[in-house]
């Protein structure tokens, strides 16, 4: 059996170390965040010519002094996803794109898809990217706190709260695009991390009605270490459709696959070094249950 407990002061000191750090990232530092958030002009390219790379293109959209230019592999190896900072609010950008580019690496490109997406529609997507993380924060909360015990419902918004704020403030640190699929991959994150600390709290709970004689801090590492195999296989398998997709997926995916990845790893973590040792500093018993189970 694996001695958790005597490295729950360690991990503690680290995390929190972690959460002022992102923190700090996030309110002086801030996000990244691309053309669905920003507003901007977005370019499907497919080339014909392979010559033409991510560099040749990167160096004729710089020379068109169009302010940031983001540009990627989407999908084939002819096709690119250019998103453009500025927007076509005149109807001329595009065609002046055009020219530009055949005077650089000549006509051997077409734009199967171009979308401009406006500072109106931009504003209303990121209101909507974090009212959905509200809301399923809040769902999932109340869920805690109808199935467990106040003690239980803190460890679980702690959890959260560290995997969430520790994956924004790595994307913060690395400068990485926050788009859509981010929000996703934070949602997603969020499921995740729930799930595998209500796991532990299941087993928790269950232990604390039949050892009655057992410290808290004991019965905690008991009940991690009983349901150590599954988080692991679970934890295991998951992170390995994750790297595959990281590596394979093309470049549209790798920020989603990415996000995923850090909220696997930390939502793991946070189950056993976050999560739990909240319930041994509140020093929940049997009596806590019963108490409960009586009301």
């Amino acid at each position: 059996m694996i001695n958790f407990n005597k490295f729950y002061k360690l991990f503690n000191i680290i995390s929190l170390v972690l959460v002022i750090a992102s923190i700090l990232l996030l309110f002086f530092k801030g996000l990244n965040f691309g053309v669905d958030f920003k507003g901007g002009t977005l370019i499907e390219l497919r080339t014909n010519d392979k010559q033409v790379n991510i560099t040749t293109l990167r160096d004729s959209f710089n020379n068109m002094n169009l302010g940031d230019v983001n540009i990627k592999k989407f999908g084939n190896d002819d096709d690119y996803l250019i998103k453009i900072e500025k927007k076509d609010t005149t109807n001329n950008l595009i065609e002046t794109i055009k020219k530009d580019l055949s005077l650089s690496i000549g006509d051997t490109f077409s734009f199967r898809r171009v979308e401009n997406v406006g500072p109106k529609v931009s504003s209303e997507l990121l209101k909507s990217g974090i009212v959905a993380i509200a809301l399923s924060l809040a769902a999932m909360l109340f869920y805690i706190w109808i199935r467990f015990e106040w003690q239980f419902s803190l460890g679980a918004i702690l959890a959260l709260f560290h995997d969430v704020i520790i994956t924004l403030g790595l994307f913060s640190l690395f400068n990485l695009e926050i788009n859509l699929s981010i929000v996703a991959a934070v949602l997603t994150i969020v499921g995740y991390s729930m799930n595998d600390t209500v796991v532990i709290f299941d087993r928790v709970r269950e232990n604390l009605r039949k050892f009655s004689d057992i410290k808290i801090n004991e019965l905690t590492n008991t009940s991690i270490n009983e349901t150590l195999s599954r988080t692991i296989i679970t934890s295991v398998t998951t992170l390995l459709a994750l790297v595959s997709i990281y590596l394979f997926g093309g470049e549209i995916l790798k920020g989603f696959s990415l996000a995923m990845i850090m909220g696997v790893v930390f939502g793991t973590y946070s189950s056993i070094y976050i999560a739990n040792p909240i319930l041994v500093k509140l020093k929940v018993s049997q009596k806590t249950i019963l108490k409960e189970d009586n009301e």
